[in-house]
């Protein structure tokens, strides 16, 4: 696999890979990463195909998508590990 390129983004590392005819491009921000694996068709085969397909409308819905990703995270963090405050919460019953 190698990198074809980067786009620049402020919020995001936004690199596409090759490997053979099949590419990728991955999203990454701090915490969270997503991946289109565009596979072999000839559309996506150049870098300047690949940056016109990366518009204003896909960037929001990534974003969208890791504030998702960071929700879920929390909401599992809350149940797998639930605060001294969330745990005495209910009366024991002995």
């Amino acid at each position: 696999m190698r990198i074809l390129g980067t786009i620049p983004h402020p919020l995001l590392k936004i690199t596409i890979f090759r490997m053979e005819n099949r590419v990728s491009i991955k999203f990454e921000n701090a915490g969270y990463e997503q991946t289109f694996k565009l596979g072999t068709d000839e559309r996506y085969q150049t870098l300047e195909a690949i940056q016109q397909w990366v518009d204003e409308k896909l960037l929001a819905d990534v974003l969208d998508q890791m504030s998702a990703m960071h929700q879920s995270r929390l909401a599992a963090d809350q149940r797998a590990f639930p605060t001294q405050e969330q745990a005495e919460a209910f009366e024991e019953i002995i």
